[in-house]
């Protein structure tokens, strides 16, 4: 990201994608063209990386993923490595074939919505359990490297105001409320395991997607803030879910996938770059993520300076 726009704080879901948001723009983490103009830099040192190396680092079509991209790529590149950036390639449908084709070399993804793209039938609901079900699914040439503790998972969130007066704490306690619940998401929500189908077999709960396609973002707060619905689909490392007051209800029978940080990788990603990489990992703590996200949306900073100052600080760059 070398420019200073992106569409809307999420522009579009994790797993589909969506027009209707593309012409609210904010300022904020800057996009890339994917597989047409890209930024590469950096160059193999001599106590780098392989100097014939170099790296395509991508991002999902998501502020925070492209944030996380541009960690590792600043982290390859002080190890030595030559690093090609494709940002804001779009989501799971768009990129996963490329990174199976080998197109794409480094990727940010998160546990659970990738198992489950692989294998919507999965029984592991535990972080480890679904890292190690990743092991099973994941085409061949591709690894997944170590998972930070942090998290940006879907999550369902109510205003204070709603939870104060149907006492919802837990996704059951939604119940409670009229049904059909209105939920603010992306459209494709409607069909994820986590979705109405699965609130319905898990909690008995009604509920109906009310169509809001920007994956969280400030649309997506101002229909639950105003009444517009019940619920919202955020994710949970936005900073604006604080900002709002709202709450996040509990998941206690697992619906919803852990969904740590973990980056996939192709063979080319040699020892020494999945150290670089797992070194940022290492340091990857949900309070960290937030913090990162918030530089995003408050300061309007981009991915390039937001993960220079946060390497400076963690230790991991000069």
């Amino acid at each position: 990201m070398n420019t200073v726009t992106r569409q809307l704080t999420r522009p579009l879901g994790r797993a589909g994608l969506a027009a209707a948001a593309a012409a609210f723009v904010l300022t904020g983490c800057a996009t890339q063209q994917p597989f047409g103009e890209s930024t590469t830099s950096g160059s193999p040192s001599a106590s780098g990386g392989s100097p014939s190396t170099t790296l395509v680092v991508g991002s999902q079509q998501y502020y925070s993923n492209e944030i996380i991209a541009e960690l590792y790529a600043q982290a390859l590149e002080a190890a030595g490595y030559t690093v090609d950036r494709q940002y804001q390639i779009g989501q799971r449908e768009i990129y996963l074939p490329e990174v199976e084709a080998g197109t794409i070399d480094v990727m940010p993804e998160y546990s659970g919505n990738l198992l489950q793209y692989y294998d919507r039938q999965t029984k592991a609901t535990s972080p480890d359990d679904v890292l190690a079900a990743l092991d099973t699914v994941l085409p061949s040439g591709l690894r997944h490297l170590n998972a930070a503790q942090a998290t940006d998972q879907d999550s369902y969130n109510v205003t204070k105001e709603l939870a104060d007066t149907y006492g919802l704490v837990s996704l059951a306690d939604l119940t409670k409320v009229p049904a059909p619940v209105k939920v603010a998401a992306n459209s494709e929500f409607a069909t994820r395991p986590y979705g109405p189908q699965g609130m319905k077999a898990s909690y008995g709960v009604d509920i109906t997607v009310v169509p809001v396609e920007d994956s969280g973002g400030p649309l997506t707060v101002k229909a639950l803030v105003d009444g517009t619905v019940q619920a919202a689909d955020i994710y949970s490392a936005d900073p604006s879910i604080a900002a709002n007051n709202l709450v996040t209800l509990t998941d206690p029978k697992s619906l919803i996938l852990p969904q740590n940080v973990v980056p996939i990788v192709s063979a080319k990603v040699d020892e020494k770059a999945a150290q670089a990489i797992d070194a940022v990992s290492a340091k990857l703590t949900p309070a960290e993520l937030i913090g990162l996200n918030a530089r995003s949306v408050n300061e309007q900073a981009s991915s390039a300076t937001i993960a220079t100052d946060w390497l400076k600080q963690q230790g991991l760059a000069g």
